[in-house]
C-alpha cells in the first residue's frame, strides 16, 4: 500500500529534475500525477519514465491561460486536488551592474509570478487537508556572488508558504518550502556555459557542501513524499532543508 494510494498530485515542472524524480516517487507511492513542462517531447519522455499514472498537460506557468489549461484538463477528469507542488522555476547568474529588464522579468514571472497563480488557481479543486509544496532554494539566504534576483525570488517563495499556511488552515490545508541544495540537476548544468565549464561548478558546489558532495534528485523527493503525504500532518510554513547541511553548519 503507497502512502499517496488513490490521491491526485499536481507537479509543474515535472518532466526534469527534482520535478520528474517526485513525480515518479509520486505515482510509485499510488497517486495520479499531473505534471507540466514547456516542450512537449520531454514530457512525452517523462510519461515514459513516469508510467501509466500519469498526464501531462504542456505550459508555462508564467502564462496564466497555460496554468487554467491544467487545471481544467484535471476537472476534465474528474478530479480534485490532493497534493499541489509548485516547482517550476529557474534562474541564471548576473551580478547587480548587468542586471537587465529581461533578467528579472524571466526570473520573477517564472518563480513568483508563476508560483502566485499557480497556486491561486488551484485553490476551488484543492480538497480539505490538501498538501501544497514550494519549491525555495538554499540562495534565498546564502547571498551567493551573481544570484541576487534568483535569491530574491526565492525569499519571496519563502515569504509565500508562512502567509498561505495561515490563509489557508480553516481548510486544514498545509503549505510547506522544500529547501533544495546544490542537486544533479539539468538546470543546475544550464548555469555553466559548456559541460566542462558545469563539471567545475558541480566540483565547487560539492566543495561547499559539508557531506562533501551534491544531491540527488531522488533525495530531494522523498522529502517531498514526506511533505506530501501524512506523514508531516501537523507540519506546516516550514522550510525543509535538502541541502546536504550547507545552510545549517
Amino acid at each position: 500500500m503507497g502512502q499517496l494510494d488513490g490521491k491526485t498530485a499536481i507537479i509543474t515542472g515535472g518532466n526534469s529534475g527534482i520535478g520528474l524524480a517526485t513525480a515518479k516517487r509520486f505515482a510509485a507511492e499510488g497517486a495520479h500525477v499531473f505534471i507540466t513542462g514547456r516542450r512537449q517531447e520531454a514530457l512525452d519522455a517523462a510519461l515514459a519514465e513516469i508510467g501509466p499514472n500519469a498526464t501531462a498537460v504542456r505550459g508555462d506557468v508564467s502564462d496564466l491561460d497555460d496554468i487554467d489549461r491544467l487545471y481544467a484538463a484535471v476537472a476534465e477528469q474528474g478530479r480534485r486536488i490532493d497534493v499541489l507542488f509548485a516547482n517550476a522555476g529557474g534562474g541564471e547568474f548576473s551580478t547587480l551592474e548587468d542586471v537587465t529588464e529581461k533578467h528579472f522579468d524571466s526570473t520573477f514571472g517564472i518563480n513568483v509570478r508563476g508560483t502566485l497563480f499557480t497556486v491561486q488557481k488551484a485553490l476551488p479543486l484543492l480538497n480539505e487537508a490538501a498538501s501544497v509544496i514550494l519549491t525555495g532554494s538554499t540562495a534565498a539566504t546564502s547571498g551567493g556572488e551573481a544570484f541576487g534576483v534568483y535569491a530574491a525570488s526565492k525569499a519571496a517563495i519563502r515569504s509565500f508558504s508562512r502567509t498561505w499556511a495561515n490563509e489557508l488552515k480553516s481548510r486544514k490545508i498545509r503549505v510547506n518550502t522544500l529547501v533544495p541544495g546544490p542537486i544533479e540537476t539539468p538546470g543546475n548544468s544550464g548555469l555553466a556555459p559548456n559541460d566542462a565549464e558545469a563539471a567545475k561548478l558541480w566540483d565547487f558546489f560539492a566543495s561547499q557542501v559539508p557531506l562533501g558532495r551534491m544531491g540527488r534528485p531522488e533525495e530531494a523527493a522523498a522529502a517531498a513524499l514526506f511533505l506530501a503525504s501524512d506523514q508531516s500532518s501537523f507540519i506546516t510554513g516550514t522550510e525543509l532543508f535538502v541541502d546536504g547541511g550547507i545552510n545549517q553548519v
